[in-house]
């Protein structure tokens, strides 16, 4: 639940062209004369935007039916490593509605040092929620040590890296955005989030096949296992057990603060068993902490909500339904082909690392689903307004 309220901030305008489309019925008039008050009034008009909060509820159907239905259904749970099932869709999704919100509660920010203090104020907020929650501060009443041992406990995560990508979308929409009196372009107004989005994904990419990783060691408390030794040595690896993300966690984050069960246990070579455990005679990073929500897969989720903040652009500026669906579409489509086109050039698509061809494709499908419920919504309207301007 706290995933669903991280996914949207502030109160979202009204759609324009929805107010001029709809009719709210005349009053009705219970015949009891003039002087009595039994005039029911219409409804106050919403305040809200339908197609947007349909895609809040989709993404947390989606958590809901990928977290309980995973164990029973493993084909959509979390892929392994490489590939991309059902669950894989849930974070990027959340990022997108993210980004489209950020664009309507920033549209018109004057004091931008206030404004972004008060971006810095809530990321910060999701970011101590995130720790809270996933640390066992709010479970184990009957217990004052549960969840509370600071030399293991988990630093990053779902919410807290919501919170990164919902702050570098803020601070580019505060301070990157082209405000002039004149109309512009969209592309023109915001082509410093364009900039913004390449120099995070440079960097990714320099950090991810740049980085040297040397051989590594680790100590599994509890197993009763000595320090198990991992061989690497090399540079620009992206599997589970020599990738620099992971190097780069280990050493900011120290190995004691990872998520101790990462996904990639489920892969053929840990040979884990029904009750989950990974036998001895496993790969040594079996048995390693691995955390998907790093420091450098959340550069490109941070990519995936400025992705959505330019959707959400189309959506502040445009007001014709045609030239927004066009605008959404043309984005859709271009970052699916590019990102099928990397994934057949052999970047992977891999959720842990946050691969660009995992950004790019679910960035898209996100955009499509909600073109989809954008258009479904407009019909609904254009029906309701039919219906009862016939009355």
């Amino acid at each position: 639940m706290a995933m669903a309220m991280a996914a949207g901030y502030g109160q979202i305008p009204f759609d324009e062209e929805m107010q001029k489309s709809f009719r709210p019925p005349p009053p009705f008039h219970d015949g009891a004369g003039d002087g009595d008050h039994h005039i029911l009034k219409p409804y106050k008009k919403s305040n809200r935007l339908v197609s947007l909060d349909a895609f809040r509820g989709l993404c947390v159907f989606l958590m809901i039916v990928v977290d309980y239905g995973g164990s029973v259904f493993p084909i959509i749970a979390h892929s392994p490593w490489n590939g991309l099932h059902l669950a894989d869709f849930v974070m990027p999704f959340f990022l997108f509605v993210v980004g489209i919100s950020i664009a309507l509660v920033y549209k018109k920010a004057p004091n931008r040092p206030e404004a972004t203090w008060k971006a810095v104020g809530r990321a910060a907020k999701l970011f101590l929620l995130g720790i809270l929650l996933q640390g066992g501060f709010l479970h184990g009443l009957n217990s004052l040590t549960y969840g509370v041992d600071l030399e293991r406990i988990r630093l990053l995560g779902i919410l807290q890296r919501i919170s990164i990508g919902y702050i570098v979308g803020a601070l580019c929409e505060i301070w990157l955005s082209r405000r002039t009196r004149r109309e512009v372009g969209i592309l023109k107004s915001y082509y410093l989030h364009w900039f913004a989005a390449f120099a995070i994904i440079a960097v990714y990419l320099g950090l991810l096949y740049g980085l040297y990783v040397p051989d590594w060691q680790f100590f599994v408390p509890g197993e009763g296992y000595s320090d198990l030794p991992v061989k690497c040595s090399v540079r620009g690896d992206v599997g589970p057990a020599c990738n620099s993300a992971g190097m780069i966690d280990r050493f900011v984050l120290g190995i004691n603060h990872l998520y101790a069960k990462p996904v990639y246990k489920n892969l053929k070579e840990c040979n884990i068993s029904s009750d989950k455990v990974v036998p001895e005679s496993a790969p040594s990073w079996c048995h390693a902490p691995f955390d998907p929500e790093g420091l450098l897969s959340s550069l490109t989720a941070a990519v995936t909500c400025l992705i959505g903040l330019q959707y959400g652009h189309v959506l502040a500026h445009l007001q014709d339904h045609k030239g927004r669906l066009e605008n959404w579409c043309g984005f859709s489509v271009a970052f699916l082909v590019l990102g099928l086109f990397l994934a057949l050039l052999g970047f992977p698509i891999n959720k842990p690392l946050y691969s660009i061809s995992y950004m790019l494709i679910t960035s898209a499908t996100a955009g499509i689903t909600f073109c989809a419920l954008y258009l479904l919504v407009k019909l609904g309207d254009h029906n309701i307004a039919i219906s009862l301007n016939s009355t």
